[in-house]
């Protein structure tokens, strides 16, 4: 597995991240076990992770959260043999975690209280990124990051990331980063995928200009770039959610997965080269449930897309038409 640096720091990371929001509610603890042991033997050893992840559908919402995820990654750290100082672990800090108003958010106050914990369900002394996992309009940047860097200086948080941000916060949290003479943000994680590219627009410029390395989610769009249309028209039953994006995207899905047969390539591979040819991604978050899918998108990051592929490709799948302001205005 290559590696590669977290934006513009010296911290290398592996090509591919592996993503845990499946761990508990899809992927029972021993199976989970299985793909962090299977990921960290083929070279993948970024991990991500988050403390509202872990609920079952039937309990979304539901309060206080437990952090299940978080617990089943500190399970398997403590089983010990150089686990922890193998991988390079990223958790998240913003989701509604116990009741109250301030159960929530990016308050020095929830940040503290929500770093121990996390911390605790980890059974670790640190974590290496600490990401905010939304934007939070009603605190100071001052304050968030008087928070961040307190906790830099005792050795919890090693680097500061964010997720779901515009490119605009991405600057607004550079900029305050650098009035306090702080590190600043070092990654963002963002949807992006063939059928999603909004990001093209504002996020990822943003992203390039302040050195911030980009963390793609969802790279094959819940699934619906991996074959969803074969699979449906082969009578496995796909989610609600899927379903609707199969009939919205139908014309779509046709050709592009005639045109990964034509490449002889599992379209889910495609889709996963696709992001990690992107210029400023760093690494893009894959969410196994098996060990067999982890293997699968470990195989994909072997694949290399050809120009013609790619004119092929953005003709399926065509982008916002360039970057802000051009693709806005002309």
């Amino acid at each position: 597995m290559d590696t590669t640096r977290l934006g513009r720091t010296g911290l290398e990371v592996s090509r591919l991240c592996l993503g845990t929001m499946n761990f508990g509610p899809e992927t029972p603890e021993d199976e989970a076990f299985r793909i962090m042991d299977r990921a960290l033997d083929a070279g993948v050893f970024f991990f991500d992770t988050a403390n509202v992840y872990g609920q079952k559908a039937s309990e979304w919402g539901r309060l206080p959260r437990e952090g299940r995820t978080e617990q089943i990654v500190g399970r398997w750290l403590a089983q010990g043999g150089g686990r922890r100082e193998r991988i390079v672990l990223a958790t998240k800090v913003y989701g509604p975690m116990w009741e109250g108003p301030n159960g929530r958010g990016l308050s020095a106050f929830h940040i503290r209280r929500a770093c121990e914990d996390s911390l605790r369900r980890l059974g670790t002394d640190h974590v290496d990124l600490y990401q905010m996992h939304h934007v939070d309009r009603a605190t100071p940047w001052d304050e968030l990051w008087e928070a961040m860097d307190r906790l830099v200086r005792d050795g919890k948080v090693i680097y500061v990331g964010s997720s779901n941000f515009a490119g605009w916060h991405v600057a607004q949290a550079c900029e305050a980063a650098a009035r306090r003479n702080l590190l600043g943000l070092v990654s963002e994680q963002s949807l992006y995928n063939l059928a999603s590219r909004t990001i093209e627009l504002e996020v990822i410029p943003a992203c390039r200009a302040y050195g911030v390395g980009i963390l793609p989610w969802s790279p094959l769009a819940g699934g619906l770039l991996g074959g969803a249309l074969a699979k449906a028209t082969a009578g496995r039953r796909a989610g609600e959610r899927v379903q609707k994006k199969i009939e919205q995207h139908r014309p779509q899905l046709e050709r592009w997965e005639k045109l990964c047969a034509e490449m002889g390539q599992r379209p889910a591979d495609v889709a996963l080269a696709w992001v990690l040819g992107r210029p400023g991604v760093t690494a893009p978050i894959v969410g196994p449930r098996t060990v067999a899918q982890l293997d699968e998108a470990i195989a994909a990051t072997e694949l290399t897309l050809d120009p013609a592929a790619l004119q092929e490709i953005d003709a399926i799948w065509p982008g916002p038409g360039g970057e802000a302001p051009e693709a806005y205005a002309w």
